[in-house]
């Protein structure tokens, strides 16, 4: 496996270096191989306020072992970088593995995402708003082809929103929080998606799952959903090795990894 950490600005901005690590499967080929995988960049959670290490290199590694090359985005956070820095970090991220595709063996139809909480609001982020401004690039280079969404902050309405995360993304300005709350961002342009919640999430509520899979049905996109009775916010792989302590441990959650590679390999015809 190639490790590699790599700066995603030539400056930092406010302090800040944003970082894509690389887990490159550059020992699974053939020297006369010309095979290419599917590519997987992954959103830590954290409010915005920082970046989930939870939510990082253990996700990876399930998207290695699948047989995917995998990219864990370290992003602005506040209080120093705010919107839209984060969503810029991420539509650089995936406009450098498409740009990358060839030299490290990937097929650059097949990149998604995979975000947890404020890290799914930001998968999210792009998957709805890749082409619009202030994202959109000239080459539509920074497009993801599916989105797994898990447990996310989607939507910024009262008694449904994480407002830390908005606090922290927006500040007080409402115009920036209504446009942010994502199911109203959903239109035929947005990828495929998978997304997980559980009922008893008593930190971002269900239904921000619930009003995004609506959007997505209204919006005639293909999407799987998954919503377990229990589990606490935050449940990473939800087992031993992620737990805070025993109520992050839930045997019955941890089947949404196996339920999710299954899913992206249906969409991305791979593997199967």
């Amino acid at each position: 496996m190639k490790y590699q950490v790599i700066n995603l600005r030539k400056e930092p901005i406010n302090g800040f270096m944003p970082t894509l690590t690389t887990y490159l499967l550059d020992d699974c080929f053939d020297s006369d191989s010309n095979r290419k995988l599917p590519a997987m960049i992954v959103c830590p959670g954290g409010g915005y306020a920082y970046c989930s290490k939870r939510e990082a290199e253990i996700i990876a590694l399930q998207f290695t072992a699948a047989g995917y090359h995998a990219f864990v985005l370290d992003y602005a956070v506040a209080p120093d970088n705010c919107y839209p820095e984060p969503q810029k970090n991420l539509s650089d991220a995936i406009s450098l593995v498409r740009k990358s595709a060839e030299e490290w063996r990937i097929d650059p139809d097949k990149i998604a995402l995979i975000g947890f909480s404020a890290g799914g609001h930001l998968a999210a982020s792009l998957a709805t708003m890749w082409n619009k401004e202030p994202l959109k690039t000239a080459d539509g280079g920074n497009k993801p082809n599916a989105a797994i969404l898990s447990y996310p902050v989607i939507s910024s309405a009262e008694g449904v929103g994480h407002m830390g995360s908005f606090d922290n993304l927006c500040g007080e300005d409402k115009e920036l929080r209504a446009k942010m709350s994502l199911e109203t961002q959903v239109d035929t342009d947005t990828p495929p998606c998978f997304i997980w919640h559980t009922f008893a999430d008593e930190v971002v509520p269900v239904e921000n799952t619930l009003r995004f899979a609506d959007a997505l049905n209204n919006a005639k996109v293909p999407f799987e959903m998954h919503i377990f009775p229990a589990g606490p916010h935050g449940l990473s792989v939800s087992n031993h090795i992620t737990a805070h302590d025993q109520n992050y441990n839930v045997p019955e959650v941890q089947v949404w990894v196996e339920l999710a590679i299954k899913w992206l390999n249906r969409t991305f015809n791979y593997g199967n």
